[in-house]
């Protein structure tokens, strides 16, 4: 059974976020249908991350396992055919970037090495930005927000930032970037990178360094909050719709056949 990647980005207005569930629309449901439908074969993918309700996606992957072809493998003018096919029968708000073959050992989920977010707000009205940027009337202190956003790249344990009752082995991360920048438009972003994040962390975080750019509190504060490791400490969640999954990032080349 050779093991395929999936390149993807979809608008997640419409959809109870990534993965699978009862009596909900999701991204994945829609893919697999599709995916089962151009190879005539029962298809479930398995994706890098999951994302919330109303979150969306510049960049995701997924893998599959099909029945082998006759020759044992899809070759490049095949895969091409498959994404164009994916592509006419999928619904505007999800696009299929590539499909490669890679090695059998390939997660996407958990060879991932890195995943960035960001998340947009805006302060004035505009139409075209409703569900993929936040509105708000005030502008917070940016300096103030980046100084604590700095301490947190000190931690490693974000249990403050996580949804409660989430099955993982641990609440460990690593961030290697957390900054807010201003755009030309007067507009700021939140960009951040680690090498995994928990249920409800980057909206959990941007909550919380709102707090701080609002002089709500200093920006010392975020360490009793991390090292508390209390959620309810932590701000309240901001809204899904200026949240984006940006890049996910995998081992060298030489382990991706499609990027070789």
């Amino acid at each position: 059974m050779r093991r395929y990647f999936i390149e993807l980005s979809y608008d997640g207005t419409n959809y109870h976020g990534w993965q699978t569930q009862p009596n909900a629309v999701t991204v994945q449901e829609v893919l697999d249908k599709a995916l089962s439908t151009v190879l005539r074969e029962p298809i479930e993918t398995v994706g890098c991350g999951r994302t919330d309700t109303g979150v969306h996606a510049k960049e995701f992957f997924a893998h599959f396992t099909p029945q082998p072809p006759e020759g044992g493998a899809f070759d490049g003018h095949v895969l091409t055919t498959m994404d164009r096919s994916l592509n006419s029968i999928l619904p505007r708000d999800i696009a299929v970037k590539n499909i490669f073959e890679v090695d059998d050992e390939m997660h996407a989920r958990f060879s991932a090495t890195l995943r960035s977010y960001q998340y947009h707000i805006h302060f004035n009205k505009d139409p075209f930005k409703n569900n993929y940027s936040w509105l708000l009337r005030d502008e917070p202190d940016l300096e103030l927000m980046n100084q604590a956003a700095k301490i947190m790249m000190e931690y490693t344990d974000f249990s403050c930032f996580s949804k409660s009752n989430t099955q993982v082995k641990t609440n460990n991360c690593k961030i290697n970037r957390a900054e807010w920048l201003k755009t030309d438009d007067g507009s700021i972003i939140f960009h951040i990178s680690a090498d995994r994040f928990l249920r409800n962390m980057v909206r959990a975080i941007v909550g919380t360094l709102l707090m701080v750019g609002r002089q709500e509190m200093a920006p010392e504060a975020v360490r009793n909050i991390i090292e508390s490791k209390n959620r309810s400490n932590a701000g309240t969640s901001v809204p899904a719709c200026g949240l984006y999954l940006t890049e996910v990032k995998y081992p060298p080349p030489n382990l991706l056949k499609g990027e070789q």
